[in-house]
């Protein structure tokens, strides 16, 4: 025959497991919810009936802790990365563009400052490309010399001194190599105009937009990308 503990022991008893399990409740809460079918479900970890849905999970006292949206798959949750990773892109590039902005408006105050740099930027290429022709120049006259003294081998070349052969290469490189020199300054004008062009085009909005008092902000779609 089993004994019963006296009423003062139960309740004692009773009182400790309480005390030992609410911590442990409160700790990790209780989640609720109402499954596709209807029913109002409870459970200390998340329902998995309701994986598809917001369950709500309780504090002790029953009242709402936080809302627990629905799991994702591994592909649903990589498209709300991908759209959470775009967005703080947009966020970075739109920052960027006012940054960008504002040190435009602080270098060119009007076109006539802009314009003016350009020039420079422009002449300083030109003086380097006529600098290079000059040097085209000089190694066609030695080029000429070379070729006179040539002459003296022309029925037998391959008695030509090695140095003189060894000249006319050299000549023959260096003047490749200028003209390559001179392209590859044209491509920078090519590229120093695009620049001014691209700044210009950003530099007109802003200064309409100083000039007015309107913000310049709103003068160009928060998507717009900048240009370099």
């Amino acid at each position: 025959m089993s004994r019963m503990l006296p009423l003062s022991a139960l309740t004692f008893a009773i009182a400790i497991a309480a005390a030992t399990l609410a911590p442990a409740l409160h700790a990790q809460g209780i989640y609720s919810c109402t499954d596709g079918k209807g029913r109002n479900l409870t459970s200390d970890r998340p329902i998995r009936d309701c994986i598809d849905r917001e369950q709500r999970e309780l504090n002790a006292s029953g009242t709402t802790r936080r809302l627990v949206g629905p799991s994702l798959t591994a592909q649903e949750r990589a498209v709300v990365e991908a759209r959470e990773q775009q967005a703080l892109e947009d966020v970075a590039r739109q920052a960027e563009e006012r940054r960008r902005d504002r040190a435009l408006l602080s270098r060119y105050k009007n076109k006539g400052g802009h314009d003016a740099e350009r020039s420079e930027a422009l002449t300083q290429v030109d003086a380097v490309i006529l600098a290079a022709k000059k040097r085209v120049g000089e190694l066609a006259r030695e080029r000429e010399q070379l070729m006179a003294e040539m002459e003296f081998y022309v029925k037998e070349p391959n008695k030509a001194p090695a140095s003189l052969k060894r000249q006319v290469a050299e000549n023959e490189h260096s003047v490749a190599l200028q003209h390559r020199f001179i392209g590859d300054q044209d491509a920078e004008k090519t590229r120093i105009n695009a620049r001014f062009d691209e700044e210009l085009g950003r530099l007109k909005p802003l200064w309409a937009a100083q000039s007015g008092g309107v913000s310049s902000t709103a003068l160009r779609p928060a998507s717009t990308s900048a240009t370099r």
